[in-house]
């Protein structure tokens, strides 16, 4: 008798288990650029897929064509039953916090900007680390000591970027020169390729050899124009060495896939918690590709450099400056 109970309770565990499993429904709404830009969102979109793969749960995506459907896309899913709910990018904020003030039984995230709610969790990460590192391969493969940065939208997160990358050049080699171009200042400035390709362009024809692009769907165009001039471009948030093997030194990455899969997980095992998480390089957050899409262009020498500076800023022994602290760059 008490070999039945023990076995029925067991039962019982289970198939708790597996209807958490089942109720559990994750959505994620992209910024604009949308799933296939490449970049940022991409990198969401595959976290998403992960969490699917991982634990057979499926979910729902919606790709914003315009900023007036964050508000209604967040809400749309929250009427339904989608929890939790990601938001991709810092312009989700002013919807996030509405729609999670309306919903309070439902866990949303966003990802690059702080909502201070009882049911938000807020993923940031240290970019300027990240871009310090390939600041250090830029300047170490450059044959002109001149490199380049094109941003996207001219927001303080883009010059947090751009900063780290100079403090890194400077790093490497304390005479390179930088030149910086950023995109605009209208959510335009992630979808436009062809923009960013004459930016780059104009950043080759000043002498520059590497340009880094922190843009999402505009940065195709910068590592387009790079391969065809036959100088290197520098990916960002996701993998993109791929796109032109043998032009694209290296890629910055942004672990937004991290964050979405880690988003879906607690959702589905009960551990979400609200409140701010920074990923940086000691967390794992950001980094750097090496494959084999670009270790031919990765010498020793500069890989031994790039892992020193590494090691030495989650030692703390190197500060990379937070653009965003004060709205400056002491490079």
């Amino acid at each position: 008798m008490i070999r039945k109970l023990f076995a029925a309770v067991a039962m019982t565990a289970l198939m708790a288990g597996a209807s958490l499993a089942a109720d559990v429904k994750p959505a994620v709404v992209y910024d604009l650029g949308g799933r296939n830009d490449k970049s940022f969102n991409e990198s969401a979109f595959m976290g998403a897929e992960k969490f699917k793969a991982d634990t057979g749960v499926a979910y729902q995506d919606f790709e914003i064509q315009n900023d007036s459907q964050r508000e209604q896309a967040l809400r749309k899913f929250a009427e339904r039953g989608f929890s939790p709910v990601v938001a991709i990018g810092f312009s989700h904020a002013e919807a996030v916090k509405k729609v999670a003030a309306e919903f309070p039984n439902t866990q949303f995230a966003i990802i690059d900007m702080v909502v201070e709610a009882p049911n938000v969790a807020s993923i940031v990460f240290k970019e300027q680390e990240g871009s310090y590192l390939v600041g250090v391969l830029a300047a170490l493969a450059s044959k002109t000591d001149k490199v380049g940065f094109v941003g996207g939208m001219d927001i303080p997160l883009i010059r947090r970027f751009a900063c780290g990358y100079v403090g890194g050049v400077k790093a490497a080699k304390k005479d390179a020169e930088v030149f910086q171009n950023m995109t605009g200042t209208t959510g335009a400035a992630w979808t436009d390729p062809v923009k960013g390709g004459e930016l780059a362009k104009s950043q080759f024809d000043r002498g520059a050899d590497v340009v880094y692009h922190a843009a999402g769907g505009t940065g195709i165009g910068v590592l387009q124009a790079a391969a065809d001039a036959g100088k290197l471009g520098i990916g960002v948030d996701s993998n993109q060495n791929m796109l032109h093997p043998g032009h694209v030194l290296t890629s910055m990455l942004k672990r937004v896939d991290v964050a979405t899969y880690n988003v879906f997980k607690a959702g589905q095992d009960g551990s979400f918690k609200p409140g701010v998480t920074v990923l940086g390089l000691a967390e794992g957050g950001v980094g750097w590709a090496l494959d084999d899409n670009n270790k031919s262009l990765i010498t020793p020498e500069m890989k031994t450099a790039v892992d020193k500076a590494e090691a030495d800023i989650k030692a703390g022994t190197v500060q990379v400056h937070d653009y965003m602290a004060d709205s400056a760059c002491p490079y």
